[in-house]
């Protein structure tokens, strides 16, 4: 695929649409004009979200039309033609969907969504002053504006609660979540291996981070949102609007209650909080009989199928995020996960009385900001640990590994053993080539953000078979006190424990020493690609070698949890957690797959393989997703140290120490 056909893409993304002379075939109906379906309903300048059923509508009848093009050329024509008709962020998501879901498309990239939409991540009175400030300047000047993302972002640090902001806000998760969602979407017939059991878990994954997160700043972790006839007692102010509209997104104070859904202007029915609750009912009932009801009647058992394929996690998953082509009864189970996301964004304004905007809860780039995010995903993680907690638990045959001992694990940064650090860091990005602003000279955003200092895992293994056995490194964190400074049992810690990587290693007879660099993890996305990284290619070389090609990585899609916010922050006098290395059978958890190159293998963990089945054939979060087996070797289980008892787990502490300034790297 040619170099300028990622330039020309990259002019959907920005300010001026894009004006093509290179004709094609274009698809049409009989009278000879676009349908777009319903995609022209969503007005220009609002808010687009996927948590609404009438959106996604929207969205795939705009990506059928779009996806029947066969080259960049003629997206690209197509999309310049469409551009100045639809709502911003509905065309960006359509666009996007397209070049990650279409096979001819897989060389192209997709620009960071904080340089495609600043509002979504900059305050708007930092627009504002940006936008003047470089309307002052000559021509071609480009002005470094710095802007700060941190406990004093959007609120002060008299609350609690806002001590965690720095997370909250942070661009790289905020564009995580925006980006899975576009991997993964719902009621848009895209085939995704698992895709039920990956909502829970990458969901489940950020919960648990966040709860590391409040314990380094010595807050409780976060408690579900279960009862919504009680107020919500942390409100939200996001300092943020909604496109260049000027609208700001909706806020929510102090205590607010959720009401029941009165608004016409969304394309919702009315919905009722008495319905949510008989919702969740359901999906308790079905989790405690065992079995869903399909449209049919006919039961669907909530266990590994064999006939389908499905395992009883990833039905229950279709089920909650209500995608209608997967649900098994979308009309009798409901749409709790989306419709809790929207009327809590509407607490404000939930009749339209005040025609006031959706709150960021809306929206799949902007919910993590919210602090009640955490606790409706909670509420909704709870549901999954029901189901759980229905499974038995984990054999001795599952958990070890005969012939292969962990002799000793270790992490070790600048020659320092278990001591890793973390401390602020800097992230530049283009503010002036966005859809939101409008300014004729460049402009460049500094956005401090957590970092930490990177590290190698040292992993000492013993083989004591006669052949190589081929294994899978499961590495996981977790804190080793609660906020009371007292060491957690098994079940009090079973939720925090987060996946650091995953990956497969080949161990010869004998000694073996694996060691793996902290950047290569599963579960991250290392770089996010700017309009200026996309911009064209440097010319080949003298030699006429061609330029090394970085941004061409075959496998990226933009999912991944964000590269620098792999550690949680730790304390300033440093803060203990465990690292859990456990080596399992790669024959048992291999999965077959078609040769060839693969697009989204950057961040398996989280994201999957967008054209191949999930690459392990475990659970994901094994194996801490059950609870323990009562006895292991002969000894109560009470903590995860005795799951260390096992030849190939290991545990070790180490420490985490926040360094409150710039980190050098």
């Amino acid at each position: 695929m040619a170099a300028t056909d990622q330039t020309r893409i990259l002019s959907l993304y920005e300010q001026v649409s894009y004006t093509s002379d290179t004709g094609g075939d274009v698809p049409t109906d009989r009278t000879g004009g676009l349908n777009l379906g319903t995609a022209l309903n969503i007005p220009r300048g609002r808010v687009f979200s996927t948590f609404v059923q009438s959106h996604r509508r929207a969205a795939k009848d705009l990506c059928d039309v779009l996806m029947r093009t066969s080259s960049p050329i003629q997206l690209i024509e197509l999309a310049g033609r469409l551009r100045d008709r639809l709502n911003e962020n509905l065309f960006i998501y359509a666009v996007s969907f397209v070049i990650l879901h279409k096979q001819e498309f897989r060389n192209l990239r997709l620009p960071s969504i904080v340089e495609v939409f600043p509002h979504k991540f900059v305050p708007a009175e930092e627009l504002t002053k940006m936008q003047v400030t470089v309307n002052k300047l000559p021509p071609n000047q480009e002005a470094q504006l710095v802007i700060e993302y941190g406990p004093e972002f959007a609120s002060t640090n008299l609350k609690p609660e806002h001590r965690v902001s720095y997370w909250r806000e942070d661009y790289g998760i905020n564009s995580h979540h925006w980006h899975w969602h576009l991997v993964y979407p719902a009621e848009m017939d895209v085939p995704g291996d698992r895709k039920g059991e990956l909502f829970y878990y990458m969901h489940q994954q950020m919960v648990a981070r966040y709860d590391m997160e409040r314990l380094s700043v010595d807050l409780n972790r976060v408690e579900k949102l279960e009862n919504w006839r009680v107020p919500i007692s942390d409100g939200y102010f996001s300092k943020l609007t909604s496109n260049n509209s000027g609208r700001a997104w909706g806020t929510r104070q102090d205590d607010s209650l959720m009401k029941d859904f009165r608004r016409t202007d969304f394309g919702l029915e009315f919905i009722d909080i008495t319905v949510m609750e008989i919702w969740m009912s359901r999906l308790m009932d079905a989790i405690h009989q065992g079995y869903m009801i399909n449209r049919n009647g006919d039961r669907v058992p909530l266990s590994d199928n064999v006939t389908t394929g499905k395992l009883g996690i990833e039905i229950l998953g279709d089920a909650f995020e209500a995608d209608a082509s997967l649900s098994p009864n979308a009309l009798f189970y409901g749409d709790l996960h989306n419709l809790g996301h929207l009327m809590i964004a509407f607490t404000h304004d939930n009749d339209g009385a005040h025609k006031e905007e959706i709150g960021v809860m809306g929206d799949s780039a902007t919910a993590m900001r919210d602090p009640v995010f955490y606790r409706w995903h909670k509420f909704v993680d709870g549901i999954f640990q029901e189901y759980k907690m229905t499974q038995p638990p984990y054999t001795l045959e599952d958990l070890s590994l005969p012939n292969v001992v962990v002799d000793k694990v270790g992490v070790l940064r600048d020659n320092q053993l278990n001591q890793l650090t973390t401390g602020w860091n800097l992230r530049e990005f283009e503010a002036s080539r966005g859809l939101d602003f409008n300014a004729p000279n460049p402009v460049m955003l500094r956005i401090t953000h957590l970092d930490h200092a990177p590290f190698n895992y040292h992993i000492q293994v013993t083989n004591s078979g006669a052949a190589p056995k081929k294994v899978t490194v499961r590495i996981f964190i977790a804190p080793k006190h609660n906020v009371r400074g007292l060491e957690m049992s098994f079940m009090e810690q079973r939720l925090l424990w987060s996946e650091m990587d995953k990956f497969t290693e080949t161990l010869k007879p004998g000694k073996n020493q694996i060691v793996r660099a902290s950047k290569d993890s599963s579960i991250t996305n290392p770089n996010e690609f700017t309009f200026r990284d996309l911009g064209p290619r440097p010319p080949p070389a003298a030699d006429g070698s061609a330029p090394p090609p970085a941004n061409n990585e075959f496998n990226f899609c933009g999912c991944g949890w964000p590269e620098h916010l792999l550690l949680p922050r730790g304390k300033p006098e440093g803060m203990t957690y465990q690292l859990f290395v456990m080596l399992t059978d790669y024959e048992k958890d291999k999965v077959e797959e078609p040769k060839g190159p693969r697009k989204c293998a950057n961040a398996v963990s989280f994201c999957g393989i967008l054209d191949a089945k999930y690459p392990d054939k475990r659970p994901m979060g094994f194996p801490f997703d059950r609870r323990p087996p009562p006895i292991l070797n002969n000894e109560m289980v009470t903590s995860v140290a005795d799951y260390a008892s096992l030849g190939n787990i290991s545990l070790t502490d180490i420490t985490i120490t926040f360094l409150n300034n710039q980190l050098k790297k």
